[in-house]
């Protein structure tokens, strides 16, 4: 099988400015589209990530739904469903590519082909496809402006788009660690699949 062309040096570059980030803060817009180009579902929210490990997003309503990371476990709480179904992290990064953010990216390049390229002097463009067939995406585009990270476009095997736009952007500044922990009712059904 032939070299695929400077695909190391595109993890190399992705993984040095997402370790650069000891913290990264921002609110965002998703949108959903479907295969034929129909918005289905716009989401808004927030998300922390401090290094290492530690992760939190939020969705508001109609959608509202809780994700944290302490780096070894995730936790999604569904507040609508009165859920809480905890993870192991080994492969949760998967289905949750914003984990990139607060995680290990030193073996970018096991997990996914990376490519990158520049557009013009300050938008570096990063397109990761899993390796692992059985991942949720079959590719994922991170966008930087002056090494900030301001989009993520994944794309589903059904032809689902999700991009994700990023705002009110907030790179290494301090975050406490209570801002990842989880409170939700007494009474919600706690799901441990395999944590």
């Amino acid at each position: 099988m032939a070299e695929e062309p400077k695909s190391g040096s595109g993890a190399d570059e992705l993984a040095s400015l997402l370790e650069s980030y000891e913290s990264y803060q921002a609110d965002f817009i998703q949108i959903v589209v479907n295969g034929n180009g129909n918005q289905v579902q716009e989401t808004r929210g927030s998300l922390k990530a401090k290094r290492p490990g530690l992760f939190y997003w939020e969705t508001s309503a109609p959608l509202s739904q809780f994700i944290v990371s302490n780096g070894e476990t995730v936790e999604v709480y569904d507040p609508d469903l009165e859920q809480v179904t905890i993870h192991n992290l080994d492969d949760r990064v998967q289905s949750t590519p914003a984990l990139l953010l607060s995680g290990e990216v030193d073996n970018l390049e096991e997990t996914y082909r990376v490519s990158g390229r520049r557009i013009g002097d300050d938008t570096r463009e990063f397109t990761l496809e899993p390796r692992n067939a059985d991942s949720l995406f079959v590719s994922l585009r991170l966008t930087f402006f002056k090494g900030e990270l301001q989009e993520m476009r994944m794309q589903d095997s059904l032809s689902q788009l999700s991009v994700l736009s990023f705002d009110r952007i907030r790179l290494n500044e301090p975050v406490e660690a209570s801002a990842f922990t989880l409170d939700y009712p007494e009474g919600v059904d706690i799901i441990r699949d395999g944590a």
